[in-house]
């Protein structure tokens, strides 16, 4: 059987680490447009885990506030994915 609690906490670790880095690499003034790019194809790629993985727990009945952390991390990740599209888009002007 998987263990979708451990999961999820392994997940939210991920992203908490993610919330802090992210944010520096972004400001970092020689960061590329192409790492960018790779970073906001990573971003989104682990926004869809993390929704992938609220919806199974969903679907396997665990209590709202395990279904409310998944939700957490899944806002966390689109966040961290909008602010690299946002940096994206304003190294093209």
């Amino acid at each position: 059987m998987t263990d979708w609690i451990g999961i999820l906490k392994e997940q939210t670790t991920t992203g908490d680490q993610m919330g802090r880095e992210v944010p520096k690499m972004l400001a970092n003034p020689d960061i590329s447009e192409a790492q960018v790019k790779t970073l906001f194809a990573a971003l989104e790629k682990q926004a869809d885990f993390a929704e992938k993985l609220r919806l199974a727990l969903e679907k396997f009945g665990h209590d709202f506030p395990v279904i409310k952390a998944a939700e957490r991390l899944e806002e966390r990740y689109a966040d961290l994915a909008a602010s690299a599209a946002e940096k994206l888009k304003a190294m093209r002007k």
